[in-house]
């Protein structure tokens, strides 16, 4: 793996290696190279498989934090990808070219995080929150309690219950 990141930190920004063991790196790159990086990682040094591609929303620092996470049939590796976007404009450039399932992941970004993949397919489409007139549910500053209690509460017949009262009454009760 060290010789892997040896030949990428030739070849491109990469701001951040975490080593976590000796068959998986991640790595932290430049928005700008993304697709780049990506393309390069398939085509040149084997990573064929897009396993996973996410997003973390760190409030706090005020930005998305894409992951691709990729795997080499060859080398039995898997390396991760940090991507860092602003949460004022969280646009980042589409990989559905590269891999077609990404344009199902973007998707499901898009409608949960709010964020945008230019030209991806279908991107407007609902995904699986159709009619979803709130902000998107997986972004911190969305208040799922009072989400909760706005759509689905108080019911005729809903109670309420105290977690700790409850299970000693059901668990020790005699």
């Amino acid at each position: 793996m060290q010789h892997l990141i040896t030949r990428l930190n030739e070849r491109f920004s990469i701001e951040n290696v975490i080593a976590q063991r000796a068959d998986l790196a991640f790595v932290t790159i430049p928005k700008a190279e993304l697709v780049m990086f990506l393309t390069h990682l398939r085509d040149i040094e084997g990573f064929t498989h897009l396993v996973f591609f996410t997003a973390v929303d760190q409030i706090e620092r005020h930005i998305f934090q894409l992951i691709y996470t990729l795997h080499n049939y060859d080398s039995h590796t898997d390396l991760g990808v940090y991507v860092e976007l602003e949460r004022q404009n969280p646009v980042m450039e589409s990989i559905h070219h590269l891999w077609a399932q990404a344009a199902t992941f973007q998707r499901e970004l898009h409608e949960m995080f709010g964020l945008n993949f230019p030209g991806s397919p279908r991107i407007e489409d609902s995904f699986i929150l159709e009619g979803w007139q709130d902000i998107p549910p997986m972004r911190r500053d969305f208040d799922t309690k009072a989400y909760s209690e706005k759509t689905f509460y108080p019911r005729p017949g809903r109670t309420t219950d105290d977690p700790r009262e409850y299970m000693k009454e059901k668990l020790y009760s005699s």
